[in-house]
């Protein structure tokens, strides 16, 4: 366990030009040398044959996902929130899987955090060292009064950038879960972090352009810990996203038809079930398939800590 303070740790001194070409993710491919001079049609194939490499990678890793799942929903049960953070891609991946928290789930605000090194205006421009300051890492999860009910998920495609670790270093020292997920293996985060999670996605089509199968394979992990963190916390019914926020019309839309394809309701049943529970789809559904009025089901739910199930077995075991 890391629990020194990281004044104590320095930036690695193997950051060097031989350590970075060690890494898988530097590594150069020659047979694409000069791939500048392929026809954009077979530029497109190979690239695509790349990406498809990617999924098994993370095959690879699910047992580790699937523990860092088990751990992360259990501190969030609890009242913990999630934090994801990196610098450059990683971090701007963190922070969009982040913030379709909300939307797709209806988390409160804060529950999910993304963070990325530099702060907002890294996420769309280049802030010069922000991947090496250790400082900042600390300070940004200090200003969030991090707390050991809390998770933070360290992304870094190397698995030694300095950010991401020095805020893995500072969660343990308060108690906090970490997971550390890179694409390098025996790597320093995984290795710092309660949970190491390594896809080892390889060299890329252009030669350490880790926006691409790097920056993939921590897209669709990302995706897996959030979403399945959030089906193990009762956000979903069956594979119906019941916690949805209906902020447009496309919402809405999809609220009437989750509320119909969990219920079987007719349209306008849907629509008043709707308009009872002021657009909640899980109260809405609970209302039709318990045949409750808005309040008891709001008060069930309240109840059962919004798991649609667990209120649903009571109301109908009442």
């Amino acid at each position: 366990m890391t629990g020194t303070s990281h004044h104590q740790h320095p930036a690695p001194a193997q950051l060097g030009p031989a350590a970075l070409a060690a890494l898988t993710t530097e590594a150069r491919r020659p047979e694409h040398a000069e791939i500048d001079l392929l026809p954009t049609q077979e530029i497109a194939r190979l690239m695509n044959a790349e990406d498809r490499t990617v999924p098994e990678a993370v095959a690879e890793q699910l047992p580790a996902i699937a523990a860092a799942v088990d751990a992360i929903s259990e501190r969030m049960a609890r009242g913990g929130r999630l934090i994801e953070l990196g610098a450059g891609t990683a971090g701007r991946l963190g922070v969009l899987d982040a913030s379709e928290c909300p939307p797709t789930f209806n988390t409160a605000p804060g529950q999910v955090v993304g963070m990325i090194a530099g702060g907002p205006a890294a996420m769309t421009a280049a802030v010069e060292d922000a991947e090496d300051d250790r400082d900042a890492a600390v300070a940004d999860l200090a200003a969030l009064r991090l707390t050991a009910a809390d998770t933070v998920v360290a992304v870094s495609a190397s698995g030694r950038t300095p950010y991401a670790l020095a805020a893995v270093e500072y969660a343990r020292t308060v108690g906090a879960l970490t997971v550390g997920l890179a694409c390098n293996p025996g790597s320093a985060l995984a290795a710092a972090a309660d949970h190491g999670i390594e896809v080892v996605t390889g060299p890329e089509l252009l030669s350490g352009s880790t926006r691409l199968k790097a920056g993939t394979a921590q897209k669709l992990v990302l995706n897996m810990l959030s979403t399945i963190t959030m089906i193990r916390l009762g956000k979903t019914y069956g594979n119906l996203m019941v916690d949805v926020r209906a902020t447009n019309e496309k919402l809405r839309v999809r609220s009437r038809r989750i509320v119909a394809l969990a219920t079987d309701a007719e349209p306008a049943a849907v629509d008043a079930a709707l308009e009872a529970t002021g657009g909640r789809v899980k109260d809405a559904v609970l209302l039709l398939l318990a045949d409750l009025d808005a309040a008891t089901a709001a008060e069930l739910l309240d109840r059962h800590d919004g798991r649609l199930r667990d209120a649903l077995r009571a109301a109908i075991t009442a």
